[in-house]
């Protein structure tokens, strides 16, 4: 195996992780910030299958505006636990 699928195989497993991690946090901010981080992780590898034009989109809306607008919504609801 060359450093393309080596570096290739460890980012899919942290952006496994991330989503598991998004998915089951019970903490809204730990979930977007790991969405984040699994959309970080696309764009790198986007950016590894020589994609620069769609890396570059999915780091600053996926990662960036979307990360942002959640944080900012979740900010301004209220908190409500059983």
């Amino acid at each position: 195996m060359d450093l393309f699928m080596v570096v290739s195989l460890i980012l899919i497993i942290a952006m496994l992780i991330a989503a598991l991690v998004a998915a089951e946090s019970r903490d809204l901010i730990s979930a977007a910030i790991a969405m984040g981080v699994v959309s970080l992780i696309a764009s790198i590898l986007f950016y590894m299958l020589q994609a620069p034009d769609v890396a570059i989109t999915e780091a600053s809306i996926g990662a960036g505006l979307s990360l942002a607008i959640m944080i900012f919504a979740i900010k301004h609801t209220v908190r409500w636990e059983k």
